[in-house]
C-alpha cells in the first residue's frame, strides 16, 4: 500500500475526519465570493455527491453563479468511486449530472484526479483535517483558486505559514462551528477556519488601533524582542517593533495594514527565519518564564 493511500484510509477511519460541512455554512461563507464564479469550473475533489453539501451548494446555484461546470470525486478503499459532473439543465435535481467511473480510488493526489484538477478554475471543498498539510501545496503546485475549511491551528504549520506570510493563502470571513457527524449528530468545534485565496473587500477592511503602548502593559518575551499581546483588539496604536498576537489576528489581517514577519512554532519544531536567539531550543514564546502559546508575529506598516 502506497503511503499516500495510507494516509487517506487512516483520514477516513479517524473520527474527527468524519465531519461534514452544513448548507447553512457555506451559504453563509459564499454569499462574499460569487463574482468570482462566473464562467469557472468547480472541484469539489474531496465531496461524495450523493451526501456533500457543497455538491448539494454548487448545483442548486449553478445558474445564479453563472458555472460552466461542477465536477466532484471523492476517495474510498472499500468501494467503487466515480466522477460527476453537472453542466446544467436541472440545477435543483442534485441527481443531474453524467457519472464517470474512476480508474483508482479517488485520491485527490493521485494523477487521474490532478488531470481534473488541471482542468478546473477554483477547488471548494472540505479536505481530511489530517491531510491539510498535503493538501494545500497540492492546489499551490497546481496554481489553483480555493475555498476550502480547515483547523486554524494549520496556520502554524511549516507547510501552511509561509503561504500566509507570502500572501498567497488567507483566512475566509466567517467560522463554522458545527459540523454534520456520518450518525447525524452534530458537533461543535471552536478552531475552524475557511482557508482561501480568492480576494474579497472584507479582508481589506481596517482594523481600527485604540490602545497607547506601554512598556509596563506590554511585556517583551524572553526569547525575543517583541511585545506579547494577549487580544487583537489590545495591538497598540503606534507601536512600530514586533509584536506577537494570537492566531485569530488572521480573521482581521489586512495586508495593507500589517506585514506578518514570523511564527512562534510549527508543528512544536519551529519556523523562525531567523526571529529567535540562537540558544531558544524550541523557538517557543515565553514572558518571565510562562510559556505563551501559538502567536503569530506581525509589524504595522508605515503610512
Amino acid at each position: 500500500m502506497s503511503g499516500k493511500n495510507a494516509n487517506l484510509q487512516k483520514a477516513k477511519r479517524t473520527r474527527n475526519d468524519e465531519f461534514f460541512t452544513r448548507l447553512i455554512d457555506i451559504e453563509k461563507e459564499l454569499i462574499y465570493y460569487k463574482e468570482h464564479f462566473r464562467n469557472k469550473i468547480v472541484y469539489c475533489n474531496c465531496d461524495d455527491p450523493t451526501r456533500s453539501a457543497f455538491w448539494m451548494y454548487f448545483h442548486q446555484n449553478f445558474t445564479e453563479l453563472g458555472l460552466i461546470k461542477l465536477i466532484s470525486t471523492y476517495y474510498s478503499s472499500e468501494e467503487s468511486t466515480y466522477k460527476m459532473e453537472y453542466a446544467g439543465g436541472n440545477d435543483y435535481n442534485i441527481e443531474s449530472g453524467e457519472k464517470t467511473p474512476l480508474m483508482g480510488n479517488g485520491d485527490f493526489s493521485s494523477q487521474e484526479c490532478l488531470d481534473i484538477l488541471d482542468e478546473c478554475d477554483i477547488v471548494a471543498t472540505n479536505p481530511p483535517f489530517s491531510l491539510f498539510k498535503n493538501y494545500v501545496p497540492v492546489l499551490i503546485a497546481h496554481q489553483k483558486k480555493f475555498l476550502i475549511v480547515g483547523n486554524k491551528n494549520a496556520v502554524t504549520y511549516r507547510e501552511i505559514f509561509p503561504l500566509f506570510k507570502e500572501n498567497k493563502v488567507w483566512t475566509g470571513c466567517t467560522n463554522i462551528r458545527e459540523f454534520m457527524q456520518p450518525d447525524g449528530s452534530i458537533k461543535k468545534f471552536g478552531n475552524v477556519r475557511w482557508f482561501t485565496n480568492l480576494d474579497v473587500e472584507k479582508r481589506h477592511e481596517k482594523l481600527i488601533l485604540w490602545k497607547d503602548y506601554t512598556p509596563e502593559e506590554y511585556l517583551k518575551y524572553d526569547n525575543y524582542d517583541a511585545i506579547n499581546v494577549n487580544k487583537v483588539s489590545e495591538i497598540p496604536y503606534g507601536y512600530d517593533g514586533v509584536m506577537g498576537v494570537p492566531i485569530t489576528f488572521l480573521d482581521k489581517y489586512n495586508p495593507e495594514d500589517f506585514e506578518i514577519v514570523g511564527t512562534d512554532e510549527a508543528e512544536g519544531v519551529g519556523l523562525s527565519n531567523g526571529l529567535y536567539i540562537s540558544n531558544s531550543k524550541y523557538k517557543q514564546c515565553y514572558v518571565k518564564g510562562k510559556r505563551i502559546y501559538k502567536r503569530i508575529f506581525i509589524k504595522t506598516k508605515g503610512e
